[in-house]
């Protein structure tokens, strides 16, 4: 097995019967040729899911729907849709993630000549949905015309049928069209759309506004998928909706699907996964989560294409004061890493995380990716609105183990085992709290990936795979974790942690 700098370190750790949080630890620094600014920090939440950066939301719904998952994806991340919604709603998230940018949109939204003016503003309304341009069919389902945002504009009567307004003159291309071919033959006949057709075939389209922002180079730091389009991640459970969850996720186009539970070295995750990966093999499948080597190497063995780490370290959970289980979170990556190391099967750390130097100590203990909660929600693209508390603007944060979240759907009950458990005899293993409001999540996003680069420069790590490979730490006292703070001073001033 490929050895690493810092095994001695977790050897010894073993041998004393010691495991290690993020703040029991500190690397050690190393001599370095790099800026900070020049790490990269590229990197995959599974086989065949990359990322820019390597931040993940949790699947979380106090923090991530539709516009944490089309940010996070927009700054170089991954959102993964919590599973406390329906089959439909959940896919339509996904599918709204999916449609906000795009290259080539396989499978455009279509409207009938039928229908009228107003049917389809209302549908555009009720889904949420940023553009106008529609590709029309008719009874046939045949492409017959196009209708775009000034169709709209300039129809005064809202009851006309859409067949009477839409322009039948269509521009199309052939799908080998490059995208600079593309937007010149947009521009020369003055289309918003450009339908691609292989022979017969309808391929799907191109819009205007995408071609122009690939071009311009706009989307350099955007995770997409190979189409162009946001890449998006979906929990699922293990529950009775698992193949009508499966099946709406595949036709929206999700990337990946993670199988949210508390307890991941289980049956039912083993064969959620051969289910998935038998059924649908070009969606990616994350399981967990664990805290335990022999856990990772049956997950792998089942099939699974990465790894989510962390049993109760999270803020919001209490699994290990009323469970009393869960391996403290850096020796849990770090075991899991070993165990499957040269698999090529990423980890995930999920929780623990609260400053962007406990970031670089995951990634340094093996993790190729970090989940975050608490850190993004509170944020203007968190789900839930923005209230008062003592004068202070807040939004709620809550484990999907609290017992808010287990009276109000079944998949928290079933994350936790409790699926057929009565009401009153619930076992929460979470918390509802409220969070300051903390306005758009960019900014903290930019200071956890700053942090993160400046500890790779320290280490003299270029990419996270030589992180991997250079890091080693240091077992630090209570004193040497009260001298890594700001002390001995009256007033403290432009020192505010991400955590506080």
């Amino acid at each position: 097995m490929e050895q690493r700098q810092c095994d001695g370190f977790f050897e010894l750790m073993e041998a004393l019967g010691l495991a290690c949080s993020f703040n029991d630890v500190r690397l050690k620094t190393g001599y370095s040729e790099i800026k900070p600014a020049d790490a990269s920090l590229e990197t995959r939440f599974s086989r065949r899911v990359t990322l820019q950066m390597p931040i993940v939301s949790a699947a979380m719904d106090t923090v991530t729907e539709e516009s944490m998952a089309i940010a996070m994806a927009k700054l170089g991340g991954l959102g993964i849709v919590h599973k406390a919604l329906t089959p439909k709603e959940q896919a339509d998230i996904v599918t709204k993630v999916k449609y906000d940018l795009n290259g080539l949109i396989a499978r455009p939204v279509c409207v009938s000549v039928n229908d009228t003016v107003s049917d389809v503003l209302l549908m555009r309304e009720k889904k949420r949905y940023k553009f106008f341009s529609f590709m029309v069919t008719d009874e046939h389902d045949k492409i017959v015309g196009v209708v775009t945002h000034n169709d709209f504009d300039f129809c005064g009567d809202k009851s006309k049928k859409i067949g009477d307004i839409m322009s039948c003159n269509i521009i199309s291309a052939a799908s080998n069209i490059t995208i600079a071919e593309a937007y010149e033959k947009m521009i020369s006949n003055s289309k918003k759309i450009l339908p691609i057709f292989d022979g017969n075939q309808f391929r799907g389209i191109y819009t205007l506004s995408d071609v122009k922002r690939i071009l311009n180079g706009n989307s350099r730091t955007f995770n997409l998928d190979a189409s162009g389009s946001l890449r998006v991640g979906a929990a699922i459970g293990v529950g009775s909706d698992l193949e009508e969850r499966l099946e709406l996720l595949s036709r929206a186009r999700v990337d990946v699907v993670v199988i949210d539970t508390a307890h991941g070295n289980s049956k039912g995750v083993v064969e959620t996964i051969r289910y998935c990966k038998e059924r649908y093999p070009d969606i990616d499948v994350v399981a967990g989560n664990i805290s335990e080597g022999e856990a990772a190497r049956r997950l792998v063995d089942a099939g699974a294409d990465g790894i989510k780490v962390g049993q109760g370290p999270g803020s919001i959970c209490t699994t290990r004061i009323v469970a009393g289980i869960g391996r403290p979170q850096l020796s849990a990556v770090y075991e899991c890493e070993k165990a499957i190391r040269g698999s090529g099967v990423p980890i995930c750390a999920d929780g623990g995380i609260e400053t962007s130097g406990d970031i670089t100590i995951a990634l340094a203990a093996g993790a190729d990716s970090v989940m975050l909660g608490r850190l993004l929600a509170g944020t203007k693209e968190s789900p839930g609105d923005v209230i008062f508390n003592d004068g202070r603007q807040v939004k709620v944060y809550r484990g999907m183990g609290s017992l808010e979240a287990m009276l109000q759907n079944q998949a928290s009950r079933e994350r936790y085992g409790q699926a057929d458990a009565p009401v009153g005899k619930l076992v929460p293993e979470g918390v509802k709290g409220l969070i300051d409001f903390k306005g758009e999540v960019a900014p903290i996003i930019f200071q956890l990936t700053g942090g993160l680069r400046s500890g790779m420069g320290y280490v003299g790590a270029v990419d996270i795979a030589v992180l991997h490979d250079k890091a080693d730490f240091f077992r630090i006292t209570s004193s040497g974790l009260v001298e890594s703070h700001p002390h001995g001073l009256d007033k403290i001033e432009n020192y505010k942690p991400l955590n506080s």
